[in-house]
């Protein structure tokens, strides 16, 4: 298990997985300019690395993230337009990287979890949360509002439930969450590590350029025309069939063995 040093976040890459953890527990893992920073550097390092395969976000100590932090709001109050729009393009800059990154990203939500820490788990593929957390996107109650999360939020619970958590401001528990759809999955905060494992092994038997195609098909797919889709979807299937992975792939199947990028794997630990 390697690691480099950030003064935001814990970064850790082992056995084809990244660990990502906001790590600043003096303040719940609030973010501000400097951890926005940090994660985005670490999500185009790995999406460029071609040894990581899954990628686990998560925060140290009680809770995942409990938004902005109130020191650095303290200084955007007094920021002209200009340096807010600045700042403003830098989240949505990261929060569409995490969202775009062309490899499988779970949340281990391991607590609460406020404003942009709902979009930074948004904006990942599958959500872990312990049955401990809890939810809010309280923006309104500061006369603000969800803006550069929505996006992710909207798409991953819907305009009617975004309609009513966005403008009440109201908590959400995780079994709730989990019937909205914001949280896929939920378990005991001593199963966590475990739940979270099991999908990683999950993942990890799936092709890499075939989870990275599931991607891109729906990021795009929801954009186009069912038209424009016949032929897209048709040339992407075409393309993976008769691929490198994708022949190795049927060949296992057909032959009633392991595909080959299922290899022994021992780095299983969690940050």
């Amino acid at each position: 298990m390697t690691e480099k040093k950030y003064s935001t976040i814990i970064y850790k890459k082992g056995s084809q997985r990244a660990f990502l953890a906001l790590n600043r527990t003096e303040v719940h893992n609030a973010f501000n300019s400097t951890m926005i920073s940090e994660m985005l550097d670490v999500f185009r390092e790995i999406r460029d690395d071609a040894s990581v395969r899954v990628i686990v976000l998560t925060g140290k100590g009680k809770s995942f993230c409990a938004g902005a932090d109130l020191n650095w709001m303290r200084e955007i109050i007094h920021y002209s337009y200009d340096r807010n729009l600045k700042e403003s393009l830098e989240i949505a800059e990261l929060l569409h990287t995490i969202y775009s990154v062309p490899k499988p990203t779970i949340a281990r939500v391991n607590g609460t979890a406020i404003g942009g820490g709902v979009g930074f788990l948004s904006a990942c593929d599958i959500v872990i949360a312990a049955s401990t957390a809890k939810f809010g996107l309280s923006e309104v109650k500061i006369g603000l509002i969800p803006a550069a999360i929505s996006p992710y939020v909207v798409k991953r619970i819907g305009e009617s439930k975004a309609r009513e958590y966005f403008l009440t401001g109201e908590r959400i528990s995780a079994e709730r969450g989990e019937k909205i759809g914001l949280v896929n999955h939920v378990c005991p905060y001593e199963g966590l590590d475990r739940e979270v494992e099991n999908t990683v092994d999950r993942l990890l038997s799936s092709g890499p350029d075939a989870m990275a195609s599931c991607k891109e098909l729906l990021f795009k797919v929801p954009q186009i025309s069912l038209e424009e889709a016949r032929e897209y979807t048709a040339r992407m299937i075409a393309n993976l069939r008769i691929s490198d992975e994708g022949q190795e792939g049927m060949a296992a199947f057909l032959e009633k063995r392991k595909p080959a990028w299922m290899v022994e794997d021992k780095g299983k630990k969690n940050v």
